[in-house]
């Protein structure tokens, strides 16, 4: 993060147009995104006339086979009713031609036997009254034979007539069936293509949404490096209290640390950006040191001489080296680059133990330096020996 930032930093200062490039790309983002959101809504509204379509459709594939259901039972019963009067009718057409063939033989009969009769009576001197209502009786059977055989051939002709409306009925009921099913599958292929629009469209809807998401993921990571970029721009550029171009030696070896108070040399050369005590950029914290700005690979002279108590890297400060001076005095040197000495080393004052970085996520490169007494910071400024 710490080297994104520094070049970041580099761009800004050579080329000077980095922010306005990140800002309008962000703003070309927001204008993609806003002419997404529209096609998404226009998409959305489209796939929602394409399911009332599919809808009315489905609707209307489930009358139609209601009606095909009823049509169908109606046939069945036609044909039904066309068996049923087919078997009466051949029932009728036995029972007319048995009577018809009873009646022909009975007359037959009857016109013999009535000649016969007749020869019998007048040479058996029979009562003419008695012939009279023998030839009634016979006349009368005949009579009823004959209207039974007329009421026969109405019955067979009401068959006939009933038949006939039935067969006309399932004519028609067949020519519905024919033209509903016709229908239906019409009915059919528009229920097909108005699934495959809303898969369609279903699919485009979907994919605009992840290109949505895509570019809000991307609006969201530009946004937070145009903020980067904006606060970096805003923080005042780092002021020259003093410049220091001397280094430690090891003229006061020997003496104890808090007699130095006042005759120190700061670690590197280079230039003393912020004072003791005052809160850093944008924020509530204070300085607890002194940031010295150098050029990264400088060499870090001890102060005085110590041994060398921690060397790591720690957040916030980067590649640390601490040095213990006795009696609860210590330096601290962060920010480096290189560390050259290890936990345990033994120092004289102006022993080279780091060369000069921008590690732990500082923008400048440079040596952040503290003092301290029994872990309380102590201010540097003091302990400097007068120019």
């Amino acid at each position: 993060m710490a080297r994104f930032l520094l070049l970041i930093w580099g761009c800004l200062f050579l080329a000077g147009t980095a922010y306005a490039t990140q800002q309008e790309e962000l703003e070309n983002l927001r204008k993609r995104i806003a002419e997404m959101q529209t096609e998404i809504a226009k998409t959305s509204e489209f796939k929602s006339e394409a399911a009332d379509a599919l809808r009315a459709s489905e609707q209307a594939i489930s009358t139609s086979n209601r009606k095909l259901s009823l049509l169908a039972a109606q046939q069945k019963e036609a044909d039904d009713k066309l068996k049923i009067l087919h078997i009466q009718r051949q029932q009728l057409d036995v029972d007319l031609s048995r009577q018809q063939a009873l009646l022909s033989k009975l007359l037959y009969q009857q016109y013999l036997g009535g000649k016969h009769e007749y020869l019998k009576l007048m040479l058996d001197n029979q009562d003419p009254n008695q012939i009279a209502r023998d030839l009634q009786y016979y006349q009368y059977i005949a009579r009823n034979r004959t209207n039974w055989l007329k009421n026969l051939r109405v019955q067979l002709a009401t068959l006939n007539n009933v038949r006939q409306e039935i067969q006309a009925r399932s004519g028609t009921l067949e020519s519905l069936l024919t033209e509903q099913t016709a229908q239906r599958k019409i009915l059919q292929q528009d229920q097909l293509e108005h699934k495959q629009v809303l898969s369609q469209v279903s699919k485009e809807l979907l994919q605009q949404r992840r290109e949505v998401t895509r570019l809000q993921r991307n609006e969201n990571r530009l946004a937070n490096l145009v903020t980067k970029i904006a606060k970096i721009l805003a923080q005042p550029k780092s002021s020259t209290l003093f410049r220091n171009d001397n280094l430690p030696d090891t003229r006061f070896d020997g003496q104890s640390f808090a007699q130095l108070k006042g005759k120190l040399t700061l670690p590197v050369r280079g230039e003393i950006t912020n004072q003791f005590g005052t809160n850093r950029p944008d924020s509530t914290i204070v300085w607890k040191g002194l940031f010295v700005k150098s050029s990264i690979g400088q060499n870090v002279k001890v102060i005085a001489a110590g041994r060398v108590v921690f060397a790591d890297w720690l957040r916030g400060f980067g590649n640390l080296l601490i040095v213990d001076h006795g009696n609860a005095y210590m330096s601290l040197y962060g920010n480096n680059e290189t560390l050259y000495k290890q936990v345990g080393d033994e120092l004289r004052g102006g022993d080279t133990v780091a060369a000069v970085g921008n590690s732990g996520g500082n923008a400048e490169s440079g040596l952040y330096f503290e003092l301290r007494h029994e872990s309380k910071p102590l201010d540097p400024m003091k302990w400097l020996a007068k120019k």
